[in-house]
Formats: structure tokens, C-alpha cells, sequence
């Protein structure tokens, strides 16, 4: 979960202050132990959907089938939508949840300060017949701006930009945490500018990706004829051609996560002499930071697009920034240029048939951790969070802290000075839960109830600012990089930290009424997993108090190296689509997360029993509840295109094949009575045992 739930990780930043507590509740916190009610489960009679198996399936041939499987063969993707599964279940429950906060504010004379700019951002918004009348005009002046552009001088400073023109770079940057000293923020500077995916989009010959490029072609004109250039289709091809020279230069997805390789701390004087030929001091200008030192992420690749920049003539750079102004503010202009848009990036690249009501798209428009995410943050949680809820998770988090503890202590791979370090950063995790203590102020920020593209200008700068303005300040560990009203869940390696919103801890995920054994097979699993991040192949890079250092002895290190190449072996050999597999070691750290948080929720789970037997429920083991919880929180439908997607640019492995992680534990083989010849037995020796 890491990366993606993070979203942008280099790229995210924010600053919180004020204060505020959800309101407490009359409900109880009751303690997850086997003894615990399961009458009123949300779903089935203790927690699981028992009519989604499909029995005639073995659990040991299709894990994800046996679990999920009727439910797979009957369930109709919606046409709004390019994948369905726990996580958009309650994704949209979490939704529902926003519009009623939102709804209660649309209809309120009485608002306070923050309620009045999410009122005016919403009408903004839905004002379709004054965004209709506005056509392409709210970008004119960037467009006109970027005709006017007659230097190299004048593109670096666009360049650098970006992140406030709505348009984009071969080069880009983001505020960080420095990772040899997480007390201070650093400049992050890697190399973007694609309009695909991924790099594969680009350089793959296979008629699968030979078409996607000649829509993207058809795209681009298409996006440019809007703006009124002439000879689009000629200058589509410009722009294909250029950003295939970048993707050419740029490293493959598996080698930009590895934090030895993208750790390159520079002193800003610097900077001209080692990647010499582009003024450095136009683009930090325009970016806005004073930045004495940064980390350049990918080094030869930097050097490369700006030889790139330097040999691209200047009319193809004003082409290619035409493009990406106008594709990436699609979305809040008249709706034939987000049609348009939206026929490439939703139907041709994800499968997705129809938009997502205009509603569902304002409110992800105003959610974010950089947008106003926490002014709605704030109510939500004193609607819809519970405190009890809080109060056992954080018990369930101890549980899976002790059961990690225990189980690092038994491990025969490692040795005693590394299991010394390993219990000593399992000790400082802090985790957040929730929502945050403090709240971000709003106060400057101004909304208007008729300027879409104003007000996301005004919030950009608004959150700018505020990185400019503690750039130099110790960092702020009270920080969230998520919104309460996030289904989702991340770890923050540089301050050590497992940190889950209050939306995901709703069921199927967590319900305090549910069966023991369900909790821990699913909010018990994602705990174990984050807290996995802290320990898998790039996490376990970074000590207790986040500094990216060697806490390993050179034994330990290649032992644990040799589970974990294992691993991306077993995951490569998956095939969703014929000729795509999964990539085994750009998700190798999600996979380690899934496969080690399994293992630790398991054992936190036999401790809560306290050496009593579970209960029989439904004709079903405390195991077999447990590993039917995890398999369907990962159950999922999805477009194909869709998952080429995900195949190519995500990290994390498709949701049917998370579902398959318990086959390295052997537990599930006693609890399934999976044998010898079933598809998914591993012998015992090719189980990966890590943590």
C-alpha cells in the first residue's frame, strides 16, 4: 500500500495547525477476543460474505475463486467504473458518507469560514452551464504564455512552473523529507513529462501498446485542434516522438524504488557543475524554494532529458506544453474538452465506459490532503468515526507489534545484533490513527463560487506557501499525508510511522461486531502490512528514527535478499492478461507487506485466543475465517485495460492475486487442506518465510 497510498510521495507536502477532536461517543471499545459478539456483524453473521465462494472451486487450485468466485461471476462493472472490490466499496460508502457533509453545507445559511469554501469550491464546480460558456478560455493566457515563449531561459522558468500553469516538465520537483536526517525537508528532483503510464507505453512493440500509441496520437490532435493549432496531427507526432526520447532515458519502474540508487544529495551551488548545460537557478526560482540541498533521483536520467531539452527545438517544447495544458486541466473545462479527454484516459487507457457523475468527481476535486480535504476531514470524523473505533484499533496495533516481536525473536535467518536493531525500530513506530490531532488553518485562502481553475490555482499557491514558508523549519512529524475520509492506509519510512485514515476502518475491513478472526485476517493483515513496509526490501534500508542507514549485519542482509528474490519470483510467474505478467520486483515491497502482515496477524490472532480453541462459525475454523477475510478484501473485477495499467505502472500486484498470499503460510494448507498437485501447493521449501 505505501507508495500508491501516499499518492505522489516526492511530490506530497503539508502543513497542519489548530486543533480539533471528534466528538466522543456513548459506545464502548471492547477488546478483539474470541469471546467477542459477532451477532451483529455488518456482513453475513460474523463478518465475511459467505455467498460470494464459489465452492466448487478448491481453495488450493484458485484461492481468490474459492473466496470470491460467485461473486466474481455475477458481479456487472458499472460503467463509471474500471475496477470494483472492498477497497471501492467502501471508498464509495465513504463518498456517500462526504455528500451528506456536503449536502448539509450546500443547504446551510449559517457556515463557518471553512464550510464557506467548500460551499463555493462545490458551486464552483457544479456550475456547468458558466464552465460550458468559458470553453478553452480559462487557459488562454497559459496557452498565450507559452506562444510567447522565444528562449531556452524562457522554457526552463515554465518548466519550473508547472506546478502552478497546470502544465508540465521533463523535469519536476517535490518537497521531502531529507532521508539521511528526516528532522529537515529536502528537494527532490527526478525526471517526469509523460503523457502514458509508463515508459513500457512507450517502447514496447507489441500490437497491444502499437495501438494504444496511435490513439494517443489521434488524443493529441484532437486535444490541440481545441486551442486551434494548426496542423495538429503533425504535431502529435512531434510530441509522441519527444516523449518517447524521454522514456527511452528514463528508468525502468523497479529501478526508480530502489532508495540505494536514488539517494544522491547534492548542495544546491553545486548543481551546475555536475548537471551543467540548464540554468538551475531560473527553474528553483520558479519552483519557489530556497532549497541549500537537494536528491537528485535519478541521476543519469537527469542529465540525459537535459540534453534532451537543449537539442529539442524550442516549437516542439511550446508544443508538447500546449498538449499537457490543455489534457491536464481537461477535466475543469467546458465538457466537449473533458469528453474528449476522458474518451483517451478513461475508455482507451482503463476500459471505463462512462464519467463518474460530476458530484462524485467534485468531491475528489476537493479531497485531497492539498486541497480541502481536512476542513471536510474534521466534520467526518465527528460523524462517522466513533472513538471506541480508535480505541480498538490502537489495541489491535499493540497486539500486532507484540506478535511482530515475537516473532523477529524466533526468526533463524537473523542474527542477534540484527534482531536488536529490527526490535528496536518495531519499538519507535508510532502509529496514527484516524484522524490527525492537529488540523490544518485555512486562514488567507480564497474561494470563489464561479472560478474553478482560479480556485485550484489559489489552493495550489495556498499549500506552496506554506511548504516555501517551513522549507527550513524542522519538519512537521504531526503531519498527515492523507485525509480521515481516505479508504487507504500508508508508512512514512523517514518518520517511522503507520498511519490509517478513519474511512478504511469500516467493515469489510474492521467492524468491532465482527468475528475475532475476521478482524485480524483484514485490519489486522493492512496493520501487518504497513508495519512490513517498515521491514521489506527498501523500508528495512531505514532505521528506527527514519535514517536511511545499514542497521544489518552483511549475513543477515543476503539471507533476507535471497527470501526476497524468491518472492518476486513466485509473483512474476502470475499472468493476468496473456504475455503481461505481474512484475515480481518493482511490487516486491507490497508483496513482502501482504505476505509478512498475513504471518503477523495470524500469530497476534492465536495470542488473542489465549491458548483457548476458536469457536466453530458457520461450519467454518477460526483459520478458515481468517484467510477467507483476507482473500476478500483483496476480491476485485476489473477492465483489462485496466489492469494492463496496473500491470505496467502500479506497484502493487492485482487484487486476485493478493488474495493468493497465504499459500507461503502453513496454516492455510491445514485449514484448506491444500495438497501436493493442487495449482497453488508450494512444497515447504519454496514457501517465503520472511517475517
Amino acid at each position: 500500500m505505501k507508495y500508491s497510498f501516499i499518492a505522489a510521495a516526492v511530490a506530497a507536502s503539508l502543513t497542519l495547525s489548530a486543533c480539533s477532536k471528534p466528538e466522543s461517543t456513548s459506545q464502548t471499545a471492547e477488546k478483539p477476543t474470541a469471546q467477542t459478539a459477532t451477532a451483529s456483524a455488518e456482513i453475513g453473521s460474523f463478518g465475511v460474505d459467505l455467498s460470494a465462494r464459489d465452492e466448487s472451486v478448491k481453495p488450493g487450485d484458485d484461492f481468490f475463486m474459492y473466496a470470491s468466485g460467485t461473486w466474481y461471476k455475477n458481479y456487472e462493472l458499472p460503467a463509471d467504473k474500471t475496477r470494483f472490490g472492498a477497497f471501492n466499496a467502501l471508498a464509495d460508502r465513504s463518498e456517500e458518507q462526504v455528500k451528506q457533509i456536503i449536502d448539509d453545507i450546500m443547504a446551510s445559511s449559517e457556515l463557518t469560514a471553512e464550510e464557506q469554501l467548500v460551499h463555493d469550491f462545490y458551486t464552483a464546480y457544479m456550475d456547468t452551464d458558466n464552465i460550458n460558456a468559458k470553453g478553452i478560455s480559462p487557459i488562454t493566457p497559459t496557452l498565450k504564455e507559452i506562444e510567447n515563449l522565444s528562449s531556452t531561459q524562457d522554457l526552463t522558468r515554465f518548466f519550473g512552473e508547472s506546478w502552478i500553469n497546470g502544465s508540465t516538465s521533463p523535469i519536476y520537483g517535490g518537497l521531502w523529507y531529507n532521508r539521511l536526517d528526516p528532522n529537515e525537508y529536502q528537494l527532490s528532483i527526478g525526471v517526469g513529462g509523460l503523457g502514458l503510464p509508463d515508459r513500457d507505453y512507450y517502447l514496447s512493440d507489441s500490437e497491444r501498446f502499437v495501438n494504444i500509441r496511435a490513439a494517443y496520437l489521434a488524443h493529441i490532435a484532437q486535444m490541440l485542434e481545441f486551442a486551434g493549432e494548426e496542423n495538429p496531427q503533425q504535431k502529435a507526432e512531434t510530441i509522441l516522438a519527444l516523449e518517447t526520447k524521454i522514456a527511452e532515458i528514463q528508468w525502468p519502474r523497479e529501478k526508480r524504488r530502489d532508495r540505494d540508487l536514488t539517494l544522491n544529495q547534492i548542495a544546491r551551488s553545486k548543481l551546475s557543475d555536475t548537471y551543467a548545460n540548464f540554468d538551475w537557478d531560473v527553474w528553483l526560482d520558479a519552483q519557489g524554494f530556497k532549497a541549500p540541498e537537494l536528491n537528485i533521483s535519478q541521476p543519469e536520467p537527469v542529465q540525459d532529458v537535459i540534453e534532451i531539452i537543449n537539442d529539442t527545438p524550442l516549437d516542439a517544447w511550446k508544443t508538447y506544453l500546449s498538449y499537457h495544458t490543455i489534457t491536464n486541466n481537461a477535466s475543469m473545462l467546458s465538457d466537449d474538452i473533458y469528453l474528449a479527454n476522458f474518451d483517451f484516459y478513461g475508455k482507451t487507457l482503463n476500459g471505463q465506459q462512462e464519467p463518474r457523475p460530476r458530484w462524485k468527481r467534485a468531491l475528489s476535486a476537493m479531497s485531497g490532503t492539498t486541497s480541502l480535504g481536512f476542513a471536510i476531514g474534521k466534520t467526518y470524523v465527528n460523524r462517522f468515526f466513533p472513538e471506541s473505533s480508535k480505541t480498538q484499533m490502537a489495541e489491535l496495533v499493540e497486539n500486532l507489534r507484540a506478535a511482530l516481536g515475537e516473532r523477529i525473536d524466533n526468526l533463524d535467518w537473523m542474527g542477534e545484533e540484527t534482531k536488536v536493531n529490527a526490535k528496536a525500530k518495531l519499538a519507535a513506530f508510532n502509529p496514527k490513527i484516524g484522524y490527525p490531532d492537529e488540523w490544518i488553518s485555512y486562514e488567507g485562502l480564497e474561494i470563489s463560487d464561479s472560478d474553478l481553475i482560479g480556485n485550484v490555482r489559489n489552493i495550489d499557491k495556498f499549500f506552496r506557501n506554506k511548504q516555501i514558508e517551513d522549507e527550513l523549519k524542522p519538519t512537521d512529524r504531526q503531519r498527515w499525508g492523507m485525509t480521515p475520509q481516505q479508504v487507504n492506509a500508508y508508512y512514512n519510512s523517514s518518520f517511522n510511522e503507520i498511519v490509517f485514515p478513519a474511512a478504511i476502518l469500516q467493515p469489510p475491513f474492521f467492524d468491532p461486531n465482527a468475528d475475532p478472526a475476521v478482524n485480524y485476517g483484514a485490519i489486522g493483515a493492512v496493520i501487518g502490512h504497513e508495519m512490513g513496509h517498515g521491514f521489506d526490501d527498501q523500508g528495512s534500508k531505514s532505521d528506527a528514527m527514519g535514517i536511511q542507514q545499514n542497521w544489518w549485519s552483511d549475513e543477515d542482509r543476503a539471507a533476507f535478499e535471497q527470501k526476497a528474490d524468491m518472492l518476486a519470483a513466485q509473483y512474476s510467474a502470475y499472468e493476468p492478461i496473456e504475455g503481461n505478467f505481474v512484475n515480481g520486483r518493482n511490487s516486491l515491497g507490497e508483496n513482502i507487506g501482504d505476505v509478512g502482515g498475513l504471518a503477523m496477524a495470524y500469530h497476534a490472532y492465536k495470542l488473542s485466543l489465549n491458548g483457548k480453541e476458536a469457536p466453530i462459525i458457520d461450519g467454518l475454523t477460526g483459520d478458515q475465517r481468517f484467510f477467507l477475510a483476507w482473500a476478500q478484501v483483496w476480491k476485485e473485477k476489473r477492465t483489462e485495460q485496466s489492469m494492463l495499467n496496473q500491470l505496467r505502472a502500479g506497484t502493487h500486484s492485482p487484487g486476485r492475486f493478493r488474495a493468493l498470499a497465504p499459500r507461503n503460510h502453513d496454516a492455510w494448507y491445514e485449514a484448506f487442506n491444500v495438497q501436493p498437485g493442487d495449482e497453488l501447493y508450494l512444497a515447504p521449501e519454496e514457501r517465503v518465510r520472511i517475517w
